[in-house]
């Protein structure tokens, strides 16, 4: 046991895990040798004539095509590469490859407009930019052109790189497609531009390549302010990746990956089949039905869930109806925010899985706590688990900076080898989220017991306080997800003149079912203290989320302190 007397101090443990001093692309290299013919990746896309099958061998030898092409492309090592698509599988290959030469892959969010993307291409220094032509009816060509005119006056795109006004560090675009469009390179042909490269010229790149060089920059979603991009080594995501392993053979596993790419939680999956030798089989993009049908038709042993993704899952109506043969099924990963009790009952009960609940963010990449196979399900469904191996933890007092005691909530710190190396070109925000003793500032309000195990009651800028008191939403949320015919519920902050703070849910029912503001207001004053009964429910159909699946919280705060004309008392600056 490493908890540290009294304090909600934990001392790293070993756990029996040996850290991996290795790179990325080392880890294909050997499971190609190690399992040349087992099946690695599968995209079963039949309705868009997608049918992807990969041996290891073959995965191996497809992302070594590619990084040949980079290299003749002019790729160095360093080299910042963004890559803007949903999850095809040019991104995973080119997540692969860009580890393997040693260039520095910049993940792009799939919802980012014009401006979003101009940020991050300055922000990031941005050499070379691979994207799809649209997604989703947002085109990305037509935002390209807008933030570079210049690229539609290129005739030659290779012998002639782009000079930009506005970018002048970017000097190629690569289509993720098989239409030419005017300026741009096609990903077809970056690959065969690789001919000319020699077997012994990509060893010598991929000597070159060290386990502390960034292979990542992904940027936090900027819901309080401009994007930051964490730089992650190859020494943080894959020793984030063996850590969590916990030292048990996931070689069996099918796991089905329904997370973006460019998101933390999904990328890090596509790291843990090569580093576990296991078969991924991925989305291109959430669906509910599709992720059924892989978990049926794949026999998929796992997948990772956020909680809307769990719950539009198990409402839908061909779930409800029985379609699905889930009995592959063993364990869902799930986390992001905090995982009401019913839901993972639920998912027992109507599933037949078990849950593991992982909590981090990007910046100690993707995750620090993870709950135990044979933990109870009343650890799990009250607490995140312990921390990784190798990794230490405090929970201190945000006022004074000191440690808690045990049981008493305060801001959670982290030290370790999965701490990013900072943010990009942000000194002054490195410096504010990891102090000069390495501990990384997480922002998350949290208890932790005699044991170790973390329990996260909220955001430190989440926590509401009303008349001097402090309330959790994550409390609240669990409770009324209890109702028999509430699906979700989100709880937020409201600016009040006189308790300082108030509280408001945002409910979504069930199908077909219905519930009035006074009916649960009964259920509430009948269950919960009257301080915890909120002051304001609005009934929704949905929620605005990220492209990642987390609710947007402070979308919801701002149209309701609209709706509610307080714009003023919300201006009202507190001590």
């Amino acid at each position: 046991m490493a908890v540290k007397g009294d304090r909600a101090i934990w001392e790293a443990e070993a756990e029996g895990v040996e850290l991996l001093n290795t790179t990325i692309g080392e880890l294909l290299e050997q499971q190609a040798e190690r399992r040349p013919d087992k099946e690695a990746l599968v995209y079963n896309y039949p309705e868009i004539g997608l049918n992807l099958r990969l041996s290891f061998r073959q995965y191996r030898d497809v992302v070594d095509r590619l990084s040949k092409g980079l290299m003749a492309l002019g790729i160095a090592k360093g080299d910042h590469v963004a890559v803007w698509a949903p999850n095809v599988p040019e991104w995973i290959f080119l997540q692969l490859a860009l580890a393997r030469i040693g260039a520095v892959m910049v993940t792009v969010n799939t919802a980012y407009k014009a401006s979003e993307l101009e940020y991050v291409l300055r922000q990031g220094d941005i050499t070379t930019l691979f994207m799809a032509e649209a997604f989703r009816g947002n085109s990305y060509l037509d935002s390209v052109y807008s933030i570079v005119p210049e690229m539609k006056d290129l005739t030659d795109p290779v012998a002639q790189p782009l000079q930009s006004e506005k970018l002048p560090r970017l000097k190629r675009v690569v289509l993720l497609g098989t239409t030419p469009r005017p300026g741009t390179l096609l990903y077809s042909s970056v690959v065969k531009m690789g001919k000319h490269i020699s077997d012994e010229a990509l060893r010598e790149r991929r000597a070159s390549v060290a386990p502390q060089d960034v292979a990542m920059i992904m940027y936090t979603s900027g819901t309080t302010g401009f994007p930051k991009g964490a730089m992650l080594t190859h020494y943080n995501i894959v020793n984030q990746m063996e850590s969590s392993r916990l030292n048990q053979d996931y070689s069996y596993w099918r796991y089905v990956n329904p997370m973006p790419l460019f998101h933390i939680a999904g990328s890090n999956f596509v790291i843990a089949a090569v580093l576990n030798g296991f078969t991924l089989i991925q989305l291109i993009a959430f669906d509910p039905v599709k992720e059924l049908e892989l978990l049926d038709q794949e026999k998929g042993t796992n997948s990772l869930l956020v909680p809307t993704m769990l719950i539009a899952m198990l409402n839908h109506p061909r779930f409800l109806a029985g379609e699905f043969d889930l009995t592959s099924l063993e364990q869902v990963f799930t986390g992001g925010t905090p995982i009401p009790v019913i839901l993972m009952e639920q998912v027992k009960e109507q599933m037949g899985a078990d849950c593991r609940i992982y909590f981090g963010q990007t910046e100690n990449t993707g995750g620090v706590t993870l709950t135990r196979d044979e933990d109870s399900f009343e650890l799990k469904s009250a607490t995140v688990g312990r921390l990784y191996p190798h990794m230490e933890a405090k929970i201190i007092n945000p006022a004074t900076g000191e440690p808690v005691g045990l049981g008493e909530s305060g801001e959670f710190l982290e030290r370790g080898c999965i701490v990013m190396k900072g943010y990009y070109n942000m000194p002054e925000k490195t410096a504010e989220t990891i102090d000069a003793e390495g501990w990384l500032h997480t922002g998350d309000l949290a208890t932790m017991n005699a044991q170790g195990y973390i329990n996260i009651v909220g955001r430190v800028k989440d926590m509401i306080i009303r008349g001097g008191e402090n309330i959790y939403p994550a409390e609240i949320e669990q409770f009324l997800m209890r109702h028999p015919k509430i699906a979700d519920a989100q709880v937020i902050g409201i600016p009040d003149a006189f308790m300082g703070e108030e509280m408001a849910a945002f409910i979504r029912l069930k199908p077909d079912e219905q519930l009035t503001e006074e009916g649960l207001r009964d259920y509430c004053r009948a269950n919960i203290s009257h301080n915890k009964v909120p002051k304001y429910i609005k009934f929704v159909t949905a929620y605005p989320l990220t492209a990642s699946g987390k609710i947007k919280k402070f979308e919801l705060r701002e149209q309701l302190i609209k709706e509610l004309g307080l714009e003023e008392v919300a201006r009202t600056k507190t001590a």
